[in-house]
């Protein structure tokens, strides 16, 4: 069986940026230096759904790649049962993001995979960075070496937005867009839509084209056509 090939870079949306990160400046600052390679630190960093792992991880690829750094971003739920063909793909990137490891947490085979890829990739200059919902004791993990290998990695607790951190990050990113909306364009979406941050990316993506299709701006009334 041949081994999957992942591409090395990576086309990211803009909202995909660390300067779109809005959390804890500290965490921001230290996956950039992991991404440019201004630091040798690898990276695990846990926090619950809608804390931006995803978003840093994805982020960093996007960051690597502009400074001319070969990266990749592997979402570990998505490789489950297959780690051992898929990870010496990755050998020699500069930059490997490993994201949700919960799902390969108890699975002995690939758990096995990473256990060795991490040793060689340390060994071969790759900088890893992780994110899982939990610290490595809480993972539930087969291999004890394992855990021990990701808890040596420098860790950073996220905490997922509140109302207003959302809030706020949304209109950031509606910003990027050209739009603008008042607080009570703000207000009518979070309490009509889903509030993780993913379901409200995709809302704001509809309403931009929706918008543009009907060169009107997003008011109240316009909501009210097209939720």
């Amino acid at each position: 069986m041949s081994t999957p090939q992942l591409p090395l870079s990576l086309r990211t949306p803009p909202d995909q940026r660390l300067e779109a990160f809005h959390g804890q400046p500290g965490v921001r600052d230290a996956v950039a230096a992991a991404a440019r390679g201004d630091s040798a630190d690898w990276l695990y960093l846990s926090g619950p759904a809608g804390s931006g792992k995803s978003h840093l991880l994805l982020a960093a690829c996007a960051e690597a790649g502009a400074v001319g750094r070969r990266a990749a971003y592997l979402p570990l739920a998505a490789f489950a049962g297959a780690l051992a063909d898929v990870l010496p793909a990755q050998e020699g990137a500069d930059l490997v993001c490993l994201d949700g490891l919960d799902a390969i947490a108890g699975h002995r085979g690939d758990e096995e995979a990473l256990f060795h890829f991490h040793n060689r990739a340390r060994a071969g200059g790759t900088v890893l960075v992780y994110a899982a919902r939990g610290n490595p004791a809480a993972l539930g993990l087969c291999l004890p070496d394992l855990a021990t290998r990701l808890g040596q990695c420098t860790r950073f607790a996220l905490e997922a937005l509140d109302d207003d951190g959302r809030r706020e990050l949304l209109r950031q990113r509606a910003a990027r867009r050209g739009l603008q909306l008042d607080d009570a364009v703000l207000d009518y979406l979070m309490r009509r839509s889903e509030r993780d941050l993913a379901s409200l990316t995709a809302l704001l993506d509809r309403l931009d084209k929706a918008s543009l299709a009907a060169q009107r701006r997003i008011t109240i009334p316009f909501l009210r056509d097209h939720l």
